[in-house]
């Protein structure tokens, strides 16, 4: 029980850590302080639920239906590439982006961010190939039911990795205090995006 939990946690921890699209929307939202609970529970319950769609065996159905995946694949890209164009548009203009303590979370429209959070979420196969696909390969090589442990570890490493990038992020409020500090981010912010989108173009997606 222990160890399929554990080895659940460690394998989910490992493919969300790294910088990717999600996490440099968590991130901002964090930072902003702009629905924040929204945003971390989209992207942690999302990882979970499809975590334990894998293990229940419907990674298979995903990666045996390429023209799916294709027609995310080519949504995700546009929908990259627009979210990069505004991050370098910010950029432009630091100044309205200085974190205002005093609106806490209150600024900025919900329907926007939640829209924007999903698309971020679900335009991209790599999701479903991380979470549906290989956390189902590994979850379901545990054998049952020891595999439900590890789909149990892999929905806690996920909801407790958001919800603390989410709400650990206004640790750094002070150091975006100035115009300066929202470019450095917004231009980083850009730069992942258009990675991805590029890596969704013309990489390869297989596992």
């Amino acid at each position: 029980m222990i160890i399929p939990l554990l080895i659940g946690i460690g394998s989910g921890l490992s493919l969300i850590m790294a910088i990717g699209a999600q996490n440099a929307f968590v991130l901002r939202q964090g930072i902003r302080r702009e629905h924040v609970l929204p945003v971390v529970l989209i992207c942690g319950l999302t990882d979970a639920l499809l975590e334990t769609l894998g293990v229940a065996g419907i990674g298979f159905v995903v990666e045996r239906a390429p023209i799916v995946l294709e027609i995310v694949r080519w949504g995700g890209v546009v929908f990259l590439l627009w979210y990069a164009w505004t991050a370098v548009r910010r950029a432009m203009k630091p100044e309205g982006m200085i974190v205002d303590q005093s609106a806490n979370g209150t600024a900025g429209s919900l329907k926007r961010t939640v829209l924007a959070c999903l698309a971020i979420t679900y335009l991209n196969p790599h999701v479903y190939l991380d979470t549906m696909v290989l956390m189902g390969s590994i979850g379901n090589a545990q054998g049952d039911p020891e595999k439900w442990w590890f789909a149990a570890g892999g929905a806690i490493a996920s909801v407790v990795w958001f919800f603390a990038l989410g709400y650990g992020a206004r640790l750094l409020t002070r150091f975006f205090a100035t115009p300066r500090s929202w470019q450095i981010l917004d231009g980083i912010v850009a730069a992942v995006m258009l990675v991805i989108a590029a890596r969704l173009a013309f990489g390869s997606m297989g596992v």
